[in-house]
């Protein structure tokens, strides 16, 4: 049994988290590059935590060279605050798309990027949906689903983490763990507190 459970397990770990990564390099790409850049005056006095712009009701779409949409983000509203340099986003959607056009959907009420996207956090309700596909021999392949309260994507070190409760569903199996690691350079997972996993047989056609 735990062979098997093992064996599910790391197919969850080896795909979800690097859609996951993807779509949120692919978010802070435009978040952090393509937002004005607003000159700031030498301050006289110590600086406050206050936004310099924002954006209310935003919808930004990238497409690829034949005209096919990567990317879609959107938000209630986005601010800037320059003493820390991070972007704040409120009831953020990303939409991404692979190059077989497979989407991934990540989905929360907050999200918070560094200066240069190497950090993401998605705060409250966080929830990164990959839709079911379709394999090379046609053969159905589930739908794949990471959800939490919280989620720390570290970008350039290809590293998730989160100290709170998570949830992997994929299909009809899921997984539940007090909090996460997960390494993709090293290909290593760490589940932590009560770790729980419901397999359910696969049906015959």
């Amino acid at each position: 049994m735990m062979a098997v459970l093992r064996q599910v397990l790391d197919r969850l770990t080896l795909y979800l988290p690097v859609f996951l990564m993807g779509v949120l390099a692919m978010a802070t790409y435009w978040l952090v590059r393509t937002t004005p850049l607003v000159s700031t005056p030498v301050p006289t006095s110590r600086v406050q935590h206050q936004s310099d712009y924002f954006m209310r009701k935003f919808a930004v779409k990238t497409f690829d060279a034949e005209g096919k949409l990567k990317s879609q983000v959107s938000g209630g509203e986005a601010r800037h605050y320059p003493d820390t340099d991070t972007l704040e986003i409120d009831e953020v959607v990303i939409r991404s798309f692979d190059q077989q056009g497979h989407l991934t959907t990540a989905t929360a009420r907050q999200a918070i990027t560094n200066g240069d996207g190497s950090e993401v956090e998605l705060i409250g309700g966080a929830r990164v949906v990959r839709a079911a596909t379709m394999n090379a021999q046609g053969k159905e392949q589930p739908a794949m689903i990471f959800t939490g309260e919280y989620l720390h994507a570290f970008v350039n070190t290809e590293r998730v983490q989160s100290h709170k409760p998570v949830e992997l569903t994929h299909g009809r199996d899921r997984f539940t763990a007090d909090s996460m690691d997960y390494d993709h350079q090293q290909r290593v997972v760490q589940l932590n507190g009560r770790v729980k996993g419901v397999l359910v047989p696969a049906t015959k056609p």
